[in-house]
């Protein structure tokens, strides 16, 4: 009993030492938030002005220099492309479908590779680090690390029409034109689940932050979700009576946004699958939606994108910013942390300024932008460990956490009549049962008679065997024979 008690208390330690870190951690950063003077921002009209008729020019001009560096235009000839920043928004690569495939950092403009694969390409994704990135190409899905050098091939990924990276999972999601869902682990290299989903050809793919579920976009106006423990979707909700023409998940996982081809636009509370919050009619149809960190939602229909303020909990009048192409758009992503937004065109890539988008605190320890190699290699370290099982996915992620209360009652009530339970009582017939007379007690007497007349045979048998041998032996005399 002395060891277990002991190893009691030492466990209560550790829980009360624990305790007290989170409190002294609680208390600092309520202390150092006076430290945080870093605000969003956001444009403001004089009277009789509307945000929208600022141009990219005036926004360019009215910033300071290093934010005036952040909005550049890329001409290029492979296109229409296809981009994506990594998850601390530093590094964007870009993917064309003439086969161009580049990997750069787009702050300080420093190309890390630029190849062609002779192919096409659909979609592009960095994996958990700026230094790999997935390409869906014609047939199969390529691995390649900054140096532009190919590092795998996945062959039963093939025909991918679209390409989603889940970072605390490792898990890189694709769907194809031939309505495959897979899910590939690149921790392992091994592919986790991959079917058919039975619901044609998949082009519109997004993932949920908050729990890790695929929402996928259908013609027949219904948003599917998806896990890769079942089968079936986990949920389908019936969002539009048009095909869906676009989807999107802001990063917190509170709203969801989906376009159809009848000009429709609706915002969604993806946590309670119900009715819309706010529901638009737009001039065209929107091909293209993104959230970004602040909840602003970027819209674009052919070669416009405009960009809503406070459109998820109040009905907007006017978007907050417009801006006009020369081409039409591939797609676009807002960068994290940063109030850019990054639209890839038929004919290149614009980095366009939307004040007040981007969050202007970031936590070191989730996504470091200015991180150094070693940093860099330690966080890849500590995010391996802290891995997430795919097992894990849910629409609900938060009941991991929480106990089953109907299971364990029912284990409590077993447990307490056990200890009530009486023996049960043995019915016991033997084998052999007497019919004659005398029943049971006359075979046990023949029995021991048996086994007495068996012990006075061995005795004798062995006195034989004394004579015997004593004869051998010489001391036998004739006249023993009278004794």
């Amino acid at each position: 009993m002395k060891p277990a008690f002991s190893s009691r208390k030492i466990l209560l330690r550790k829980i009360e030492e624990k305790e007290k870190d989170i409190k002294f951690a609680t208390e600092s950063a309520a202390v150092t938030e006076v430290l945080l003077i870093e605000d969003a921002g956001f444009l403001e009209a004089d009277s009789g002005e509307t945000t929208t008729q600022f141009t990219q020019k005036q926004i360019a001009n009215s910033v300071d220099i290093t934010a005036a560096a952040k909005s550049f235009e890329l001409n290029l000839e492979f296109g229409p492309y296809r981009a994506k920043y990594t998850k601390n928004g530093r590094h964007l690569v870009i993917g064309g479908r003439k086969g161009h495939v580049a990997a750069f950092d787009w702050l300080t403009k420093k190309l890390h590779c630029e190849i062609n694969v002779m192919e096409s390409v659909h979609d592009v994704s960095f994996l958990h680090l700026e230094t790999m990135f997935a390409v869906a190409q014609k047939d199969w899905v390529y691995i390649y690390d900054n140096q532009g050098i190919e590092i795998h091939c996945v062959k039963r990924l093939n025909k991918v029409t679209r390409l989603e990276f889940l970072p605390y999972h490792f898990l890189l999601a694709s769907c194809s034109d031939e309505g495959y869902l897979s899910w590939l682990d690149v921790s392992i290299g091994q592919l986790v689940f991959q079917f058919n989903t039975n619901l044609g050809r998949l082009t519109l793919l997004t993932q949920n932050p908050w729990n890790a579920c695929l929402c996928l976009g259908h013609a027949k106006g219904v948003i599917s979700m998806w896990s890769p423990n079942h089968r079936e979707p986990l949920a389908k909700m019936l969002c539009h009576k048009a095909p869906i023409s676009s989807v999107h998940v802001d990063p917190s996982g509170m709203y969801m946004a989906t376009a159809a081809t009848n000009r429709e636009l609706k915002i969604w509370d993806i946590r309670k699958l119900e009715g819309p919050l706010q529901e638009y009619k737009l001039i065209n149809a929107a091909t293209n939606l993104a959230f970004s960190q602040k909840k602003m939602l970027a819209v674009g229909s052919g070669n416009i994108v405009e960009v809503y303020k406070d459109c998820c909990t109040q009905s907007a009048k006017r978007p907050y910013l417009r801006h006009r192409f020369n081409n039409s758009i591939g797609n676009f992503n807002f960068c994290p942390y940063e109030d850019i937004l990054g639209v890839s065109t038929a004919r290149g890539f614009t980095s366009v300024l939307v004040p007040g988008s981007g969050e202007p605190h970031f936590d070191t320890y989730e996504a470091n932008p200015f991180q150094s190699k070693k940093q860099r290699q330690e966080s890849e370290v500590k995010a391996l460990l802290e891995k997430i099982q795919p097992d894990l996915i849910s629409l609900d992620p938060t009941v991991i956490s929480k106990v089953d209360v109907p299971t364990l009652r029912d284990k409590i009530e077993a447990k307490k009549k056990l200890l009530h339970l009486k023996p049960p009582k043995i019915k016991y017939e033997p084998k052999n049962k007497a019919k004659r007379k005398g029943g049971r007690t006359a075979i046990i007497a023949k029995k021991v008679r048996q086994e007495e007349a068996k012990k006075e045979f061995v005795k004798a048998k062995r006195a034989s065997e004394v004579k015997v041998q004593q004869k051998k032996k010489g001391a036998y005399n004739v006249l023993d024979r009278f004794k």
